[in-house]
């Protein structure tokens, strides 16, 4: 039994804040460019590390998932970003980066679930 869930989401979504930070800032630093590759690297990562963490126990998935997942994933700035490349009229980089985060992000949760189910 799981006695303090939200210690365990507060905790896990402290640190994936924090790596989203770092991680994003940094990409932004050594790559810089008009593609929002730091959100789509971050997105993708998460969405593989998410399905992996899918067959863990609930204390993980809570810990891992819900808190740390959930605060380094951002679905708003994918959005976000989506409205400015459209709002710019920049189509082709909305239609790569629409089609690999799509695309590639059920992909890689779909190989980390199977990942989890083998190990």
């Amino acid at each position: 039994m799981i006695e303090h869930p939200f210690l365990l989401v507060g905790i896990g979504g402290f640190f994936g804040a924090i790596a989203r930070f770092s991680f994003s800032n940094w990409m932004k630093k050594s790559y810089p460019s008009s593609f929002p590759i730091a959100t789509l690297l971050i997105n993708l990562i998460g969405a593989f590390l998410l399905g992996y963490i899918v067959g863990l126990d609930k204390t993980w998935q809570l810990l891992l998932g819900t808190g740390f997942m959930g605060a380094f994933t951002t679905f708003s700035t994918f959005k976000l970003e989506t409205i400015q490349l459209y709002a710019d009229k920049k189509w082709k980089i909305l239609t790569i980066y629409l089609g690999i985060s799509y695309t590639f992000g059920i992909l890689l949760a779909f190989l980390g679930m199977k990942l989890g189910d083998i190990l």
